[in-house]
């Protein structure tokens, strides 16, 4: 298989199990950069079994790239993972999903002293404080989107188009108080010209805070039922922003058609969306007003794991397969519309549909640093390292 790195790499896991991180908006780097989370599985291509686990663990890479257990989970998915991240604010604490009994729950461990507590509910989105959190429905979204939810616990609102008690917690994470603050019966109420919700079963995927904890994002998605109960093969999709109690809600993009996005500050979101039936672009949208500016259009082309590096110069991205099945990792320099190729690799066509090994794009919290998940080594998913000094100085 193809590896065309084109700034030092290096394989940081290797075989003979699997390792990856998953999705592109967690905090995968310690505040110094030395230290990168990653989870450990024995198999792939296939989704995982209800109950089945994998470890969590911590690798040091100014020690061989020397692998550390530090748990496992029983809530995961292929494209996320189980939300492992460091816990924002704290320079040692890390966060993950898992399962108890007949809930899903979050772990935060302290990987210095031990010392580990258990909360009463998942998250997905964690403010920029390490305070609070928002997480879906984890049983609805695995039900809806496989790949996205997990599968363990049966959705109980399966057949119920808008439930009014399944939507969007906010967790407390000091004290564990977990409530609902959006139900999808809230969302499906809000109505847009042009869409029918009369047949349509909703849910809620990627949710996140933005970059001072003032707001957060999420997708508000739907597909339509057919008269046996079959769901169509396709949604269609709003962006909506809500305060962090799941007021003050606002349609940034009610066109039906976004995909992948970033906060870049407080009110701006990069997205790869139509928001005016002229094709899919990047597209800044300003919170809570219709202003829209395209960014890198003929450039970035094709959706992405879009991030702004450290500064907002920079816009880290990667690429789908194209028809030789080759993916990009790239950087788009704002002022100046450039683009900078990292490296092309070619995966394997296994990595297909739920368990495909996406690149998602990760920095170190100094810019200097990119991770990715990748086969193209050809001893299975693996994270690797680039070097991006040479570029972003």
């Amino acid at each position: 298989m193809t590896q065309e790195a084109l700034v030092p790499i290096r394989a940081i896991t290797r075989g003979p199990k699997f390792h990856w991180f998953a999705y592109y908006d967690k905090l995968q780097f310690d505040p110094s950069g030395r230290f990168i989370l990653g989870m450990e599985v024995d198999f792939e291509h296939r989704s995982p079994q209800p109950g089945e686990a994998i470890k969590v663990g911590l690798i040091d890479l100014e020690d061989g790239d020397r692998w550390t257990e530090l748990g496992e989970s029983r809530a995961w998915c292929w494209q996320q993972g189980c939300m492992l991240q460091w816990l924002p604010g704290s320079e040692s604490e890390v966060i993950w999903n898992d399962l108890e009994g007949d809930r899903y729950v979050c772990h935060i461990l302290d990987v210095r002293t031990g010392k580990k507590r258990t909360l009463p509910a998942p998250i997905y989105s964690v403010s920029p404080d390490g305070r609070w959190a928002v997480a879906p429905d984890f049983r609805r979204l695995g039900h809806m989107r496989p790949g996205y939810g997990y599968v363990t616990l049966p959705d109980p609102n399966k057949d119920v188009n808008a439930p009014e008690d399944s939507g969007i917690w906010r967790l407390d994470l000091k004290t564990g108080k977990n409530e609902l603050i959006l139900s999808l019966a809230d969302i499906a109420k809000i109505p847009r010209e042009g869409f029918d919700f009369a047949n349509a079963r909703h849910w809620f995927n990627h949710l996140l805070i933005n970059t001072d904890g003032t707001r957060f994002e999420f997708l508000h998605r739907w597909r339509d039922v057919a008269p046996d109960g079959t769901l169509a093969p396709t949604w269609l999709t709003r962006m909506f922003t809500a305060s962090p109690e799941g007021k003050e809600i606002y349609p940034l993009n009610d066109f039906g058609k976004t995909s992948h996005f970033i906060w870049r500050d407080p009110e701006h979101i990069l997205a790869y969306a139509d928001y005016d039936g002229k094709g899919w672009r990047f597209c800044l949208f300003k919170d809570r007003t219709r202003e829209v500016e395209v960014i890198g259009e003929g450039i970035m082309v094709g959706d992405g794991h879009c991030t702004y590096l450290p500064g907002n110069e920079w816009i880290l991205n990667d690429t789908y397969p194209d028809k030789e099945r080759r993916q990009q990792i790239y950087l788009y320099h704002v002022p100046t519309g450039r683009k900078v190729v990292l490296g092309r690799f070619t995966v394997a066509p296994e990595y297909t549909g739920e368990w495909r090994c996406d690149f998602h794009p990760r920095f170190s919290r100094d810019g200097r640093w990119v991770t990715f998940d990748s086969p193209h080594g050809g001893n299975g998913r693996q994270i690797y390292l680039l070097d991006i000094s040479g570029i972003v100085g």
